[in-house]
């Protein structure tokens, strides 16, 4: 199998499956799981993360009475100056009384394989 060109890091593409925008280095895309190619335009076969600097994890729940509730989860990349790099409402919805949500966050973060970079220098 050819490998075609290389990607530049950080270049991105659309998921042909949800539209999502990727990482041209990815194989499965991270948003719908679906499998783009046997191999990534980097040679990796099934590129993983290298390791999860931020985790998050959060759930509300409406109180049992009260009229329902409307939420928007919003994410905000800045860069090291404060300027925002992106801003993505990532979904909408409302509570009903006694439902609740569950909200995760993670970055993953993909390091070359000749990176000398390894996970516990970021705890």
């Amino acid at each position: 199998m050819s490998r075609g060109r290389s990607s530049a890091i950080g270049e991105t593409r659309g998921c042909p499956h949800c539209r999502a925008t990727i990482l041209n280095s990815l194989n499965t895309c991270p948003a719908c799981g679906h499998h783009l190619r046997f191999e990534s335009v980097n040679g990796d076969r099934n590129p993983a993360p290298t390791f999860s600097p931020l985790r998050i994890e959060g759930t509300i729940r409406h109180p049992q009475h009260g009229e329902p509730w409307e939420y928007s989860v919003v994410l905000t990349v800045e860069n090291e100056r404060g300027q925002v790099v992106s801003r993505q409402v990532v979904g909408v919805g409302a509570l009903q009384s006694t439902e609740l949500r569950t909200f995760r966050l993670s970055v993953e973060v993909f390091a070359p394989k000749h990176s000398s970079l390894i996970a516990a220098d970021f705890k």
